[in-house]
C-alpha cells in the first residue's frame, strides 16, 4: 500500500520537475535580449565565440533538442554566467542558497518551539483567558507585514538599544573559510582558537532575522494546532477517556496530541514556500547574503540567467520539502494512504 503511494508520490515529483525544466527552458525564448545571451550569458561574443554557443546550444535546432542539451547542462551544473558579475550562475546558488537555507530552517524550528505548544494550550483552556489572550496575540503576529516588523525591530533593538546587529551574518573580525557554506556548521567544523566567540557572534547576527521570518508561520501554526486539538478534544474515545476520570494533562499528551499533530506536520512542508517567499524580503532589510536578496537584485539588473537559476533552485527545494513532508505524513499516519486513491 505505501509502495503504491510512494510511486505516485515519485511519478507527481517527476512531473513537477518536468514542468518546472520546461518553464525554466521557455523563460529563454520569453526574457527580451538575444535568445543566445540569455542561454549562456556571454556578453560582447566575437564570431568565433558565437559559432561555438551556437554549436553547444543547439541554437539552429528543433525546441526538443535544445531542451534535451538544457537538461544535459542542468545535471551538469553548466547554468550559464551571469550578466552583472561574470561568474558562473550554479556557483552563486552553490555559495547563497545555503544562507537562505538555514534562515528558513532556523525559523521553521522558531515556529515550531512556539506555535505548537501555545496552540496546545490555546485548545486546553478553551474559551478562557489563556485562549484569547494567545489567539490575540497571534492575531496581531498574523496581520503584521513581514518589511514593517523588521524595520520596527531595527529601530528599537539595532538603533535605539544597540542589542543585535542591523546586517549580516558575521562580525568582520570573524574569517570563516567557507565549507557548507551554513556559517554555524562551517564555525564547528573548523577548530579555531576563537570559535566559541565566532559562534555567538553569528547567532547574535541570526537572532532578529530569524525572529521576523519565524513571526507568520508561528500564527499558522498556532491557529493550525489550536483547530486540530479542539477537533480530536471531541472524539468519542477523549469523552470516554474524560469520563473514566483523566485529568486534562494525561487526556491531551497522551491521547489527543499525537493525533492531532498530524494534520500539523503536512502543514509544516506547505509553510517552506511561505518562508522562501518572506525571506526575500527579510534578506533584502538585514542585507543577508541569500539567494532572495540576490535574486531581487539580478530582477533590478535585468540579469536574465540569474533570475533563470534562481527560480529553478528555489523552486525545486519548494517541490522537494513539499513532497518530503507528504511522505512523513502518510508513514505516520496510514488513514491518508487509502484518502489518496480518492472516493467513488
Amino acid at each position: 500500500m505505501f509502495a503504491d503511494f510512494l510511486f505516485r508520490r515519485l511519478s507527481l515529483l517527476l512531473f513537477m520537475l518536468f514542468a518546472l525544466t520546461a518553464f525554466t527552458f521557455a523563460l529563454n525564448y520569453m526574457f527580451p535580449g538575444d535568445l543566445l545571451t540569455n542561454f549562456s550569458g556571454e556578453l560582447n561574443a566575437n564570431f568565433s565565440q558565437t559559432q561555438i554557443l551556437e554549436q553547444k546550444y543547439h541554437i539552429d535546432d528543433n525546441l526538443l533538442i535544445q531542451y534535451q542539451a538544457f537538461l544535459v547542462r542542468l545535471f551538469e551544473g553548466d547554468w550559464g554566467l551571469s550578466l552583472s558579475s561574470g561568474q558562473a550562475v550554479f556557483g552563486h546558488v552553490k555559495q547563497l542558497f545555503p544562507a537562505t537555507i538555514e534562515l528558513c530552517v532556523y525559523a521553521l524550528i522558531m515556529a515550531l518551539c512556539l506555535g505548537i505548544p501555545a496552540g496546545v494550550i490555546a485548545s486546553a483552556y478553551h474559551n478562557k483567558w489563556p485562549d484569547k489572550m494567545i489567539s490575540s496575540l497571534t492575531l496581531l503576529g498574523f496581520s503584521i507585514p513581514v518589511f514593517w516588523l523588521a524595520l520596527l525591530l531595527i529601530m528599537i533593538f539595532c538603533l535605539s538599544l544597540g542589542w543585535f546587529p542591523m546586517s549580516g551574518r558575521i562580525g568582520l573580525l570573524y574569517e570563516i573559510p567557507p565549507v557548507t557554506n551554513f556559517i554555524l556548521l562551517d564555525i564547528w567544523l573548523h577548530d579555531f582558537p576563537y570559535g566559541g566567540q565566532a559562534f555567538a557572534d553569528a547567532l547574535h547576527h541570526l537572532t532578529l532575522p530569524t525572529v521576523v521570518l519565524a513571526m507568520y508561520p508561528t500564527t499558522v501554526l498556532v491557529r493550525f494546532t489550536r483547530d486540530s486539538m479542539l477537533t480530536v478534544l471531541e472524539q468519542n474515545y477523549i469523552k470516554t477517556a474524560r469520563a473514566k476520570g483523566l485529568n486534562r494533562r494525561q487526556l491531551i499528551l497522551d491521547h489527543a496530541l499525537r493525533n492531532a499533530l498530524l494534520p500539523v506536520i503536512k502543514q509544516i512542508g506547505l509553510q517552506f514556500s511561505t518562508l522562501i517567499t518572506l525571506a526575500m524580503v527579510t534578506e533584502v532589510i538585514f542585507s543577508w547574503p541569500g539567494i532572495g536578496r540576490w535574486m531581487i537584485e539580478s530582477i533590478y539588473q535585468r540579469d536574465y540567467p540569474a533570475i533563470q537559476g534562481g527560480l529553478l533552485a528555489v523552486s525545486f527545494f519548494v517541490i522537494f520539502a513539499n513532497m518530503l513532508a507528504d511522505v512523513i505524513h502518510t508513514l505516520l499516519d496510514p488513514i491518508a494512504r487509502n484518502q489518496a486513491h480518492g472516493k467513488v
